[in-house]
């Protein structure tokens, strides 16, 4: 069937660029912060207490059914693998790495989960990427290879410096992992997701702890950290979930990029002077890979076909037709059916826009 054009925004990247900024400036403070407060401690319980109050905010920012979809039984095999990837090795990975590294270089190199997760968001989902993602993505690799040259002429030889660097690079390829993986449950309750991907990373971390028979923080340090992992971690996921229901999960982690920019400026508030020219030059070429990205407008003739799921939706997005009596005004949740059409609009890779190219 065809249809007219729908009017649609001129950048439809920019709402899921606002939520993926909003989530990366909350990570990207708590990278530094988790470096000063984790001092002395073990990764493992490092994470636990990160990922306990991110679990609190998911039980807090759960909605109702009539808002959100739910979460399904046949969805816990993913969530086992996003707890595995997004909150025992990422960040015991990223716990490790702080502790021997500067917190300035590893803010910096936690970019290059954009790059990780692109890529596989290309190959899993075969989301869009032009030439100017493309672009973006290889400005974000030469960032990256100029911090792991920085820190190898600063160590000298490759040394401790160097090998936490590689550990937050382990973090990085462990979260490009998580992202694509939740890409599949960006349509659920982010509030649900959260709180279970968040519960079961806790099981697994404080087994984990008690098992290596890591130190446990003084109580301070404790509220510390687990504050720390309710914005930097719960409520960060939260708008991360959102940002790749809207635009994408290659898109999302590329905007997101922008967070070790943020955790770079904290570390050298907090006191880090670990700067150099070359991390300067790093840092330009990943800036410039972030803004490239958000910029981008992609829109053509294109074919849905027909299908029926169940999301967060609303009437006045050009792609939800079905009646409803009364007819509700805001976002809402239900299974409902599309037909078939065809039209052409601007648009990115969200869950009604996965055609081919």
């Amino acid at each position: 069937m065809n249809v007219p054009a729908h009017p649609s925004p001129l950048l439809p990247a920019l709402r899921g660029g606002l939520l993926a900024l909003l989530a990366a400036a909350l990570f990207g403070i708590s990278t530094p912060l988790v470096q000063q407060f984790g001092a002395g401690m073990g990764a493992f319980s490092t994470a636990a207490l990160l990922y306990a109050g991110a679990a609190a905010v998911g039980l807090l920012s759960r909605r109702g059914i009539d808002r959100e979809a739910r979460l399904q039984a046949t969805d816990l095999p993913r969530l086992l693998a996003m707890a595995a990837f997004g909150a025992v090795i990422g960040p015991v990975a990223l716990a490790w790495g702080l502790q021997h590294t500067s917190g300035t270089s590893a803010s910096l190199m936690l970019t290059l989960e954009a790059l990780f997760t692109a890529v596989l968001a290309w190959r899993q989902y075969r989301e869009t990427m032009d030439g100017r993602v493309w672009s973006a993505m290889a400005l974000l690799l030469a960032g990256g290879m100029v911090l792991v040259l920085d820190q190898g002429i600063r160590s000298g030889s490759v040394g401790a410096q160097l090998l936490g660097l590689l550990a937050v690079l382990v973090a990085t390829a462990a979260w490009g992992v998580d992202n694509t993986l939740s890409r599949a449950l960006a349509e659920r309750d982010p509030g649900q997701v959260v709180l279970a991907k968040a519960l079961l990373g806790v099981t697994a971390t404080v087994l984990l702890a008690m098992l290596f028979g890591e130190p446990w923080p003084s109580a301070a340090a404790a509220l510390a950290l687990f504050a720390i992992g309710a914005t930097g971690y719960g409520l960060s996921l939260r708008f991360y979930l959102l940002a790749q229901r809207a635009f994408g999960a290659a898109r999302t982690g590329s905007v997101f990029a922008f967070a070790p920019f943020i955790g770079a400026a904290v570390a050298v508030a907090l006191g880090d002077r670990s700067a150099s020219g070359l991390m300067a030059l790093g840092s330009g070429l990943m800036l410039a890979g972030v803004v490239l990205h958000l910029a981008e407008s992609h829109g053509h003739e294109h074919t849905h076909e027909a299908l029926a799921h169940e999301h967060a939706h609303r009437h006045d997005d050009g792609h939800h037709d079905h009646q409803h009596e009364p007819m509700p005004t805001d976002e809402h949740s239900h299974p409902h059916q599309h037909t078939a059409q065809r039209h052409a609009h601007a648009h990115v890779p969200d869950v009604h826009h996965t055609h081919r190219h």
